[in-house]
């Protein structure tokens, strides 16, 4: 089994980071095999809204359409039996550098010009499951209350056809700079790593 996690953060050993890595060591003592992935390595641009990448009616996005280091990414997820996806909270959005990764996944829809419908994707079929992970400063209750960030990560994972199982949430994070993730948020995270190794569609 191969578990990939996608991580929208800059912080390498922050809590998002953490959590992550909790999710995934839980799943290779399940026998899984796991990879990792920094956005913010990775050379993403800005979607320019041309939708010429929308317009062929083929049932999976043409390569070409992708640029920069999109299609390193691209070719370990669709392989992967699991997802995990991972950003911090700012200003009740995700942070920009998750955002520029959901704009560049629209060539997994089907939006030709004309169309008075919203996009379409490609394919509807889930093929493996996810995890959605995010922190924000803000207290637990208030991130339940403002869910758009969790759909955010949760639309990753319906694009790249997974199924979301396990969507975890930590508030209070890094009110200092040294802050870690609380046992409690480790713990989730290491059970959601296995809930994905045990867990069949």
């Amino acid at each position: 089994m191969k578990v990939v996690g996608v991580i929208g953060s800059y912080r390498v050993d922050g809590v998002i980071a953490s959590l992550v890595k909790e999710t995934l060591a839980a799943a290779e003592e399940q026998g899984a095999q796991t990879t990792l992935v920094y956005l913010k390595d990775c050379h993403i641009e800005f979607c320019t809204n041309c939708r010429m990448c929308t317009q062929a009616a083929e049932k999976e996005p043409l390569p070409f359409f992708f640029e920069y280091d999109m299609n390193g990414i691209l070719q370990q997820c669709p392989d992967a039996d699991a997802l995990v996806i991972a950003a911090p909270v700012n200003f009740f959005a995700i942070k920009a550098l998750t955002k520029r990764f959901i704009e560049q996944l629209l060539p997994f829809s089907y939006w030709p010009r004309g169309t008075r419908t919203s996009p379409r994707l490609r394919s509807y079929k889930r093929l493996k499951l996810s995890v959605q992970i995010y922190s924000a400063a803000m207290p637990v209750i208030f991130g339940r209350l403002f869910r758009g960030s969790m759909r955010s990560l949760q639309i990753i994972s319906r694009i790249l056809g997974a199924k979301p199982v396990t969507t975890i949430f930590t508030g209070m994070s890094a009110i200092n700079e040294t802050d870690k993730a609380s046992t409690k948020a480790l713990s989730k995270a290491r059970k959601a790593g296995t809930k994905l190794t045990s867990k069949r569609l």
